[in-house]
């Protein structure tokens, strides 16, 4: 099998190449990433010289580009990662969020509808659902995105299901909760706490702390998407949980307890502007076709920790 991989220089979708080169050593991975920020060819470094997996550098904008490299490459199945995803540069500027998230998305449906993709997997957000105080959000439920990051993968979410509807394109949309793990660039929460603790500088909570989010290692994430490819039904929404509800601050007091350290490295910070207070996804459609969490929540952290611990060299140069 043939496989377009967009993002996947990036966090989840490094682990997932990683993922499927270990578990399909038959397919072909083509990865194309157009390495803003996040994208680091360091996370792959393992990986290049393997026959089986080719990095192409570019833009899922670039509508030329998308459509020689289905061509050449006779691309059959397409996972497409590749977004601009945190909530604060949002904030602070929405605009290449709305690009990369939106035009980037119809600029890979678009190629894909016309040669032929056998199965188009869109990588979503719970962030999509919004926030919620009691009982978790079914694939069903309306979307009520808080930040323009959100809004932006929701209207990628529409626009990818669009061409289901219209055009018979087969694909399916995953929605997955935060995934923690190896290679996260150290802006996020527990890359940025683990970090900063090994520097000796505090960790920065939102407000009191109190607001929650499901996790998941990011190996499990992998494992889900693979599932999905494999036994998902097209024009469907799954959403892809780990199971560990926690709150910022619980999240804050397991690392400082790994590390050895104590409450006096919390530092309180002004709250985010739309700081959703839950997100929680009901995963039991996925669950009911057989996939489940293989990572206990503790263990993986502690071993995300480890990990962070003995990685500086790949850490430290994007933090400085």
């Amino acid at each position: 099998m043939k496989i377009l991989v967009t993002g996947g220089s990036g966090f989840i979708g490094s682990n997932f190449i990683r993922y499927m080169l270990y578990e399909h050593p038959d397919d072909l991975i083509i990865n194309l990433d157009k390495l803003t920020y996040a994208g680091n060819p360091d996370n792959l470094m393992d990986v290049e010289s393997d026959p089986n997996y080719s990095f192409v550098r570019g833009d899922i904008c670039d509508h030329d580009l998308v459509d020689r490299l289905m061509q050449k490459q006779q691309i059959e199945q397409v996972i497409h990662f590749a977004a601009e995803s945190h909530v604060d540069r949002s904030i602070v500027d929405g605009s290449a969020f709305v690009r990369t998230n939106l035009l980037g998305t119809y600029t890979l449906l678009d190629a894909a509808l016309r040669h032929g993709i056998e199965r188009f997997i869109h990588i979503s957000t719970d962030e999509v659902y919004g926030s919620t105080i009691k009982g978790s959000f079914k694939e069903t439920n309306i979307l009520n995105p808080s930040s323009p990051y959100s809004s932006s993968k929701a209207g990628s979410d529409l626009l990818t299901r669009s061409y289901c509807m219209t055009h018979n394109l087969p694909v399916i949309i995953t929605r997955c909760t935060n995934n923690f793990g190896p290679y996260q660039y150290p802006e996020k929460l527990i890359p940025l706490f683990i970090t900063n603790l090994s520097e000796g500088k505090k960790v920065p909570v939102y407000g009191d702390g109190q607001n929650v989010r499901d996790w998941i290692y990011v190996l499990d994430h992998c494992r889900a998407i693979d599932f999905i490819l494999k036994r998902g039904k097209v024009g469907e929404i799954y959403n892809i949980g780990g199971g560990a509800e926690r709150t910022n601050l619980e999240i804050t007091g397991k690392i400082l307890g790994i590390l050895g350290k104590d409450g006096s490295m919390i530092e309180y910070v002004k709250d985010r502007q739309g700081h959703d207070f839950r997100y929680s996804l009901d995963c039991s459609k996925l669950r009911d076709l057989g996939w489940a969490p293989k990572y206990n929540f503790e263990e993986a952290l502690e071993k995300t920790v480890g990990w962070y611990l003995e990685n500086e060299w790949w850490w430290k140069k994007l933090k400085h």
